[in-house]
């Protein structure tokens, strides 16, 4: 008998095995997946980054005086720190944490932010958000500012979410902040069309992580012969992302194999769309003591500054 597979294969194969088969999405990050959703950040239907960008230069200034200077900076999932260099180079922290599962894309967006601000002192840890992992144990003491942008918060369930949220208020000490950026519901067309781009970016994305799971897990995936799809689930508030299989086909890996039906999908991402006052709610859950938070004026997007 083989032996049982380990680590990111175990978890692969039993997502593949799931009565609705499933990638978890930090499987979309390797360094041709990190990069293809730089790219997505800059199309013209992916009106997330820009708003948020918006709103951080548009009350940036309050920002700094609620935040203060001196804190740590702590960003969980940091992809290219470009967000984390306007804002500490707006609220002058002590020292910047970069945490994200992507090793060789964020080395490389740290020698890029440390060569912006060469005075800053940056730490960088590899991890993965679902999973443990410790601070580096030589901190500057002060107040922390946990920095969660991007709507990333959106990717998780309901229970996932509010669990996350209460491991960055642990994350953020006594006396300290989240800075986090939500994305809110609206028009279904403006959403689709943000997760379905006309260029295919998002698509080729999404196909990506097939050729990903080939390299972690040993898997056969062809990945000409699945087909990109994202809808609104209203319902549910969130939009799915999904891979069709387009033929009827076998997917084989170490120890395991599964047939795919010609239509048959594979879920790939969730991201849940929120309302400002809902999401409040669930900060206070989170054991957050207050909140405050600012909007763009088509009220897109919300950025929120929550206190432990």
């Amino acid at each position: 008998m083989p032996a049982s597979p380990a680590g990111p294969a175990a978890e692969i194969a039993a997502g593949l095995c799931a009565p609705q088969a499933r990638i978890a999405p930090k499987f979309f990050y390797d360094a041709e997946g990190s990069a293809l959703f730089e790219r997505i950040t800059e199309l013209p239907e992916y009106y997330l980054t820009r708003t948020e960008r918006a709103i951080l230069e548009a009350h940036g200034a309050e920002i700094g005086r609620l935040v203060g200077p001196g804190a740590t900076v702590i960003e969980p999932g940091a992809g290219n720190c470009r967000k984390a260099r306007a804002l500490c180079a707006r609220i002058a922290p002590a020292c910047f944490v970069a945490i994200d599962i992507s090793a060789d894309f964020l080395h490389a967006a740290v020698a890029g932010l440390r060569a912006t601000l060469p005075a800053l002192d940056v730490r960088v840890l590899v991890a993965d958000l679902g999973a443990e992992f410790s601070l580096p144990p030589d901190l500057p003491a002060g107040p922390r500012l946990s920095f969660y942008p991007g709507s990333s918060i959106g990717n998780f369930d309901p229970a996932p979410a509010l669990a996350l949220l209460r491991r960055l208020h642990a994350l953020s000490g006594p006396d300290g902040a989240l800075l986090i950026g939500v994305d809110l519901v609206k028009d279904e067309a403006v959403l689709e069309a943000a997760y379905d781009d006309a260029a295919g970016v998002t698509a080729a994305f999404n196909l990506n992580a097939l050729r990903h799971l080939n390299r972690l897990a040993g898997t056969d995936f062809e990945p000409a012969g699945w087909r990109h799809r994202a809808r609104f689930n209203r319902a549910q508030s969130r939009i799915e992302m999904h891979l069709e299989a387009a033929d009827d086909t076998l997917v084989s890996w170490p120890g395991g194999r599964r047939r795919f039906r010609r239509g048959e999908r594979i879920h790939t991402e969730n991201s849940y769309k929120y309302r400002a006052d809902a999401f409040a709610g669930l900060l206070d859950r989170a054991g957050f003591r207050t909140s405050t938070w600012w909007t763009d004026p088509a009220q897109w997007f919300a950025v929120f500054l929550a206190r432990t």
